[in-house]
């Protein structure tokens, strides 16, 4: 039985966009993860020089001292799909004064050569990455603090880079066919315009 193309093509987009979300909700869940403990960890260092003896006794008695590295691994994690996410957005910065000033089919190739560079890059990245992680799932190593095997926190470069590599190809295939590159407005703040727009009704 043959799928309609429009099926296929709906069913691509669904994937997409659920990869999409998954990216965005994985990095603000390891953001907001990593500003909690950041904060708990603060407040017990303050409050543990408080002269509450009661509460000082108990407050000592607490041992946070696995929360600096916990917060050095989210956002090691939070920055490898941070960049894959800025990759899809447009976010990061780029210097193109030269390649806009040539003309159109010569713009399209420097472009077209510098996200598949990128995707090449990050495609390495991601297999030696992966063979580097399989190598060290066969070691006890373990994190100093944490104790948790340290493949896990490496894990972080091959799924990272390999969905930077993809958010590349994706930029790439789409400016090849329509022309069109993901371009981020800095002084745009999500939702803050339909908040003003609900508000002037």
């Amino acid at each position: 039985m043959a799928i309609p193309a429009n099926a296929a093509g709906n069913g691509q987009s669904l994937v997409l966009t659920l990869l999409d979300h998954l990216e965005e909700w994985l990095i603000a869940a390891l953001m907001a993860t990593a500003t909690v403990v950041i904060f708990v960890a603060v407040l017990h260092r303050y409050a543990s020089g408080l002269p509450v003896p009661a509460l000082q006794d108990w407050l000592l008695s607490v041992n946070l001292s696995w929360a600096q590295e916990l917060t050095i691994y989210l956002f090691v994690w939070m920055a490898k799909f941070g960049a894959a996410y800025g990759v899809r957005t447009g976010i990061h910065v780029g210097v193109d004064v030269l390649v806009n000033r040539l003309d159109e089919k010569r713009r399209r190739g420097f472009i077209l050569f510098g996200l598949l560079a990128g995707a090449v890059f990050t495609g390495l990245i991601a297999a030696f990455g992966a063979d580097f992680v399989w190598e060290l799932s066969d070691t006890s190593s373990t994190s100093e603090v944490l104790e948790v095997p340290i493949w896990i926190v490496y894990l972080a470069i091959p799924l990272g880079s390999a969905l930077m590599c993809f958010r590349f190809l994706q930029v790439a295939w789409r400016f090849a066919r329509g022309g069109e590159l993901p371009a981020h407005d800095h002084a745009h703040v999500e939702g803050l315009v339909d908040d003003a727009a609900e508000g002037r009704q």
